[in-house]
C-alpha cells in the first residue's frame, strides 16, 4: 500500500452520501494523519479490501484524491501538537501574547493530539444501527454480543445506556481508542464512565478526557481524580469552556484555587502571563509565595491588559506593584499608573504622587 494519507473532503456533506457500514467505519478511523499503509492495522481490513473501500470513498467525494503530495512522517504538522503539549511555559512577560477567550475556552488541556471527532454522518450510522437493530434485544443478549462483536456493531454498542453492556464492550479484545471516545462522549451513566476510566490507556487518552469533561454525567469524584494534578492552565481552560457542564466548571474552579495555593511557582507565573491576568479573577484572596513574586518581578511588562488585571488583583504583592510602577509602559500611560497607585499594596510615595 502507498504512503498516501487519506483526508476527509471538507467541501462535501457526508450525510448526503450513500455510505455503507464498511465505508462509514473506515471514515470513522481517519484522522488526517494516518497513512494508507498503516490503516489495515487500525481498521482490521486486509489491504486489498481497504484499498477498494478508499477508492469508493474518493469516487463519492468523501475523501480528497490521493494525488496530493504526501508529507514525511515527521512533518511540522504532526510534530506541532507534541510541541504544544510539551513546550516549556513562556515566563517572559515581554514575549507574552494575549490569549483570546476563544482559545482560552478550548478546554482541551493543551492536548491537540489525534482526537478529531468522528464525522457526524458516521456517528449517525452507528447510532441508527444501535437503535434499529440492537436496542430491542434483551440486555443479557446485548452483553453477550458486546463481548465478541466486531465493527460496526461494536461501535454501535458504545451508544448503549446500560453500564453492563459498556463493561462488556470494554472487555472485548477488539476495543480501541475510537470506541473509548464514543463511550466518553455519549454514555450517560456514571457507572459506565467509571468502568471506562478504570482502563489506564483510555483514561490517559486526550480524546477520551476531552469528551469526559463535556459529559454531564461525569461524577465530581471521578473528575477530581482525573484532574487533581493537572497544570494550572488546564484547570483555567476548563473554567471558561462553555461546552463543559456548570458542575464540572465549578469543580474546576475549586481545583484551580487549591492547585494555585500549592502548585509550582512556574505554573502560577505561566497562568498569570499566558492569560494576561484574566485568571486572577478566579483567584480573589489567593496570595503568592516569594518565588512567584520574584519570577513576576524579573520580567519586563508590555501588555496594558496584564498590568490592569494585576492592578485589580487585591493579593498582588507589594514588590510586584512597585516593579510595575517602574515599567516604561506604566510611565507612558497615566491611567495605568493611577490604577497601581490606588492599590492597597502600592508604595507610599506612589500614593502621594
Amino acid at each position: 500500500m502507498s504512503d498516501w494519507t487519506p483526508k476527509l473532503n471538507p467541501t462535501v456533506d457526508l450525510r448526503r452520501l450513500p455510505l455503507n457500514a464498511e465505508e462509514g467505519f473506515v471514515l470513522s478511523r481517519l484522522d488526517g494523519h494516518t497513512r494508507e499503509k498503516d490503516l489495515p492495522a487500525l481498521t482490521g481490513f486486509p489491504p486489498d479490501k481497504l484499498r477498494d473501500i478508499l477508492a469508493r470513498l474518493v469516487s463519492q467525494g468523501a475523501l480528497l484524491p490521493g494525488t496530493e503530495a504526501v508529507a514525511p512522517v515527521n512533518t511540522v504538522r504532526q510534530a506541532a501538537p507534541l510541541e504544544a503539549e510539551h513546550r516549556a511555559p513562556s515566563l517572559d512577560a515581554s514575549d507574552t501574547e494575549p490569549l483570546p477567550e476563544a482559545e482560552a475556552s478550548d478546554g482541551s488541556d493543551d492536548e491537540a493530539g489525534p482526537e478529531e471527532d468522528v464525522p457526524e454522518a458516521v456517528l449517525g450510522d452507528f447510532r441508527k444501527l444501535f437503535e434499529t437493530r440492537l436496542h430491542g434485544l434483551p440486555e443479557d443478549q446485548r452483553v453477550a454480543l458486546a463481548h465478541g462483536a466486531e465493527d460496526p456493531e461494536l461501535s454501535a454498542l458504545c451508544f448503549d445506556p446500560v453500564p453492563a453492556v459498556i463493561k462488556a464492550v470494554l472487555e472485548n479484545p477488539r476495543v480501541g481508542l475510537a470506541h473509548a471516545r464514543l463511550i466518553a462522549r455519549h454514555h450517560r451513566n456514571p457507572v459506565g464512565l467509571e468502568a471506562l476510566v478504570a482502563r489506564a490507556a483510555f483514561a490517559s487518552d486526550t480524546g477520551v478526557r476531552r469528551f469526559l469533561v463535556r459529559n454531564p454525567q461525569l461524577p465530581v469524584a471521578l473528575f477530581r481524580r482525573l484532574w487533581a494534578m493537572r497544570r494550572l492552565m488546564e484547570h483555567h481552560k476548563l473554567t471558561v469552556d462553555r461546552d463543559v457542564p456548570e458542575q464540572t466548571r465549578r469543580t474546576a474552579r475549586e481545583l484551580l484555587r487549591q492547585r494555585f495555593s500549592t502548585g509550582p511557582s512556574e505554573e502560577k507565573v505561566e497562568l498569570i502571563l499566558n492569560t494576561e491576568g484574566r485568571a486572577l479573577g478566579a483567584l480573589v484572596g489567593m496570595p503568592v509565595d516569594g518565588k512567584t513574586t520574584s519570577l513576576l518581578c524579573g520580567r519586563t511588562y508590555r501588555s496594558p491588559m496584564l498590568v490592569q488585571n494585576i492592578a485589580r488583583w487585591s493579593a498582588a504583592p507589594p514588590a510586584l506593584i512597585a516593579h510595575l510602577l517602574k515599567q516604561e509602559l506604566v510611565r507612558r500611560q497615566p491611567q495605568l499608573r493611577m490604577m497601581l497607585a490606588r492599590h492597597p499594596n502600592a508604595p507610599a510615595d506612589a500614593k502621594r504622587a
